[in-house]
């Protein structure tokens, strides 16, 4: 039988303004956006892929969100919105020429599946093909994370971690492959949850990791269990607005991983957390994006 033909919503943009058009795109379709940067010219594609025809106004909505997004001082680079209808193969074929194997020093091994790349003695290695649905994460902030992740390992030790936003679950498989115990991750996205879950039974690894649908606006103020390490790649206004229930829920010895941030709006965060009892222990600058890690002073 004929597969149906996918339908591919795509603007191009910079890596400034990658995350707020993923958000704006995303939140249009009701989907995930994945995104991809092509290296030689600095310019990033964030798209879409929907089995149904899009909304004859989707092109008009997103235009005028692409107008809130450069008011708010974001450069947008051309801002070209393209609708077209591809085959399920050339959606596959393409993914091919933009996801490539990751690796953080001689820990860690992100591939897809088609890759031949093998991993070093004792690399770990994770299986993350990308989907309809979910980025590929190999976005500066999330680089920066995994970092961080294989970083504060400490091997022979049971350690546990906590992904707030986990999106397509890539820190919560990693953590589970190094070894980390007591593994907790949760997304507001149902669609986010859901391929969290497939993406860790694809790596063996289900059963290690607890995946739930949560907001982090809701968690308890007092949470029944803290994290030694703790990982959040979210936008800044929510990271400074929530900040009190994240950091509780991080032990008085752990670390805290802030990412998605950009490198204009790091300052505010780094006081916000600051204010609440933590001190900046490292971080990183990738293009316009700054992360951090944090502990209690």
């Amino acid at each position: 039988m004929k597969r149906r033909p996918l339908w591919r919503i795509s603007v191009v943009t910079t890596l400034e303004a990658e995350e707020a058009v993923a958000e704006l795109i995303g939140t249009a379709l009701n989907r995930l956006a994945s995104s991809y940067l092509k290296a030689e010219t600095g310019v990033s594609v964030v798209t879409v892929f929907c089995e149904q025809r899009p909304p004859e106004n989707i092109r008009k909505k997103i235009s005028f969100g692409l107008q809130r997004i450069k008011n708010c001082s974001l450069k947008i680079g051309f801002g070209k919105i393209i609708i077209a209808k591809v085959r399920r193969e050339d959606w596959a074929e393409s993914w091919k020429q933009h996801f490539k194997p990751i690796e953080i020093g001689d820990a860690l091994l992100v591939k897809p599946s088609w890759s031949k790349k093998r991993p070093r003695e004792n690399q770990a290695v994770v299986v993350l093909d990308p989907g309809l649905s979910f980025g590929t994460g190999q976005h500066p902030t999330t680089l920066f994370c995994l970092g961080e992740v294989v970083r504060h390992r400490k091997i022979e030790t049971r350690q546990s971690f906590l992904d707030i936003g986990t999106g397509s679950g890539i820190l919560a498989i990693a953590s589970a492959k190094l070894g980390y115990k007591s593994i907790h991750a949760f997304d507001f996205d149902p669609e986010a949850v859901r391929m969290a879950r497939a993406n860790a039974r694809a790596n063996g690894v289900l059963k290690k990791i607890k995946i739930t649908r949560g907001d982090v606006t809701k968690p308890s103020t007092r949470p029944k269990k803290q994290f030694d390490l703790v990982c959040v790649n979210l936008i800044s206004n929510l990271l400074v607005a929530e900040r009190k229930k994240i950091v509780v829920q991080l032990k008085r010895d752990g670390i805290l991983v802030l990412a998605g941030i950009l490198r204009t709006e790091f300052p505010e965060v780094q006081r916000a957390f600051e204010n609440v009892g933590l001190k900046l222990v490292s971080c990183r600058i990738g293009k316009e994006w700054r992360s951090g890690s944090f502990c209690f002073r």
